[in-house]
């Protein structure tokens, strides 16, 4: 589950990572109020209006601004909130951006340069192991930087059973160039960043960039946060903070009827009960000569309303040439979802497209006939084989 900007940097606070402070607003008065209130705390003008969608690139689409006078952010707030942001991570028809944070401004002059660095924590799931994937190359696109200057990208690799060690910061803070208060406060900051990607079960922490100000404070300007679904049962306050308006719509509904769906841009829709049976279907539709337009698991009970909605979800897609329903009936009887395929046909009425159903194991036998007497122009095969060549007849 991702998390907003102003989501991610409360909770980095919370663990005692210095962040670039700041307020959410979500019309332009909120933004001034907001602006006003930074100004009483830093004794400063000039704020960063950010739009919060979930994606980055923001500044490369205009949802990043400066804003030196207040007159200038309200122009700025006022243009950024309600704009359909386009960026490099999102479609070309954009994100709706519906608030925007207002940020203090941290790129003030002083006696050093200030500095920015690239810090990411995620899962190495070769090793198993936490890794620490850092660069002085910050504010900068981190695959631009793999693919140009490889050389630069540092990664620290992290024993989960003894954690982040301080020789282990002190060699980040080592290898970014950084001594004196500012490698002290690095030490601070990483250790406390760490400290947070364990406490909310994340399964990716991304700041980018981090600053070393010029008065040698470490800080988070930005902070991109992902959080591991399936540890969000431990975690309810967390799983508030979930906003389904930055998710495909389908992807929402499906969640919600217990679905387990992930479009794709073949011809072949399909539906299946178990993620491994998903994989292969999946891979048998691709050497039958058609695409894959989904993964859908419909788990172990594939009852008339979850397959409906199923369908509901699948009929969507305008690339959809055919669908094909693999069900093996181990926990799930074979006619159970045989009579739910039936109701959900009948009540969604003629289909647009072709619709294979295969159906094998606990009463299969039963679950044929029932399709079969139906009288509904439904191809029913056996075999593996026979679900491939009716896939590839239908889409030839």
């Amino acid at each position: 589950m991702n998390l907003h900007e102003y989501q991610s940097k409360e909770i980095l606070a919370n663990y005692g990572v210095n962040i670039q402070r700041g307020f959410l607003a979500n019309d332009v008065q909120e933004a001034k109020d907001a602006a006003g209130k930074l100004k009483e705390m830093t004794g400063n003008d000039g704020w960063v209006v950010k739009a919060q969608v979930h994606a980055g690139g923001r500044g490369k689409g205009g949802g990043v601004k400066f804003s030196p006078t207040m007159e200038k952010l309200e122009e700025n707030a006022n243009n950024i909130i309600g704009m359909q942001l386009v960026t490099p991570q999102t479609s070309a028809e954009g994100k709706k951006v519906h608030s925007v944070l207002i940020a203090e401004d941290v790129y003030y002059p002083g006696e050093s340069e200030t500095k920015e660095f690239y810090v990411s924590i995620l899962l190495d799931r070769a090793q198993g192991k936490n890794t620490v994937v850092y660069s002085t190359e910050g504010g900068m696109d981190i695959e631009q930087v793999a693919e140009e200057t490889p050389h630069l990208i540092h990664k620290e690799t992290i024993d989960p059973a003894l954690g982040l060690q301080p020789f282990q910061a002190r060699k980040i803070a080592f290898n970014l160039g950084l001594s004196g208060a500012a490698q002290k406060d690095f030490v601070k900051f990483i250790t406390s960043l760490y400290n947070a990607y364990i406490g909310i079960d994340a399964s990716l922490f991304e700041i980018n960039p981090v600053l070393k100000t010029s008065d040698d404070r470490i800080i988070a300007v930005d902070a991109k946060v992902t959080l591991d679904g399936n540890s969000l049962y431990r975690h309810k306050d967390l799983a508030e903070l979930r906003d389904k308006r930055e998710e495909d719509p389908m992807d929402v509904e499906a969640g919600e009827a217990g679905l387990n769906f992930v479009k794709l841009d073949g011809n072949v829709a399909c539906m299946v009960n178990g993620a491994g049976l998903a994989m292969a279907t999946m891979d048998m539709i691709k050497l039958s000569g058609g695409n894959p337009a989904n993964f859908l698991d419909v788990g172990g009970t594939a009852d008339a309303a979850r397959v409906k909605t199923a369908f509901d979800i699948i009929l969507r897609d305008p690339n959809v040439e055919a669908i094909l329903i693999n069900i093996f009936g181990g926990i799930v009887r074979c006619d159970r979802v045989a009579q739910g395929i039936v109701d959900a046909y009948k009540e969604i009425g003629e289909f647009p497209v072709p619709l294979i159903v295969r159906l094998q194991g606990t009463n299969a036998e039963e679950a044929k006939k029932l399709i079969d007497e139906a009288g509904l122009p439904i191809h029913s095969v056996i075999t593996l084989e026979e679900a491939a060549n009716k896939v590839k007849e239908v889409v030839a």
